[in-house]
């Protein structure tokens, strides 16, 4: 099998905890990842709800507070294979780095999905940087 690999990162000046409080709700997708809307965790599975409405079924693959670390696979029959890996590095000086992977099969669903990755990025920055009180101006 040969997957499809699109990873994506962006700086975000706040710290890595912070990011990683946001990032790292698995329940919380939607309010920082453009076109879903909604996301209901039960234990490992999680579904997504599309902009357009379509549920997607996921599971939760890893979720490490330690390594701030959040993996899941959709379980969709679109996909032979899927896994999202999204890391938030600590920089050590109150910025942080979040690392967004998609790998995938058939591998166009890497990249379809890796430009929705992107701009989640953007949309997670500029809500963590945004000051206080202004975070969900502009959704």
């Amino acid at each position: 099998m040969t997957l499809g690999t699109v990873r994506h990162h962006i700086r975000i000046h706040r710290s890595a905890d912070d990011v990683w409080a946001k990032v790292g709700d698995p329940a919380a997708l939607h309010t920082w990842f453009p076109g879903i809307t909604d996301c209901q965790v039960d234990g490992k599975n999680r579904v997504i709800v599309m902009g357009s409405g379509m549920p997607m079924p996921e599971e939760i693959v890893t979720h490490d507070h330690l390594l701030r670390r959040f993996q899941y696979r959709i379980t969709a029959p679109i996909f032979q294979f899927h896994r999202g890996t999204i890391d938030v590095l600590d920089m050590g000086d109150g910025t942080c780095v979040v690392v967004y992977t998609t790998e995938a099969d058939p591998r166009t669903m890497a990249l379809t999905i890796g430009g929705g990755t992107a701009g989640a990025l953007d949309e997670l920055k500029r809500q963590m940087e945004a000051p206080a009180g202004a975070e969900g101006e502009g959704r």
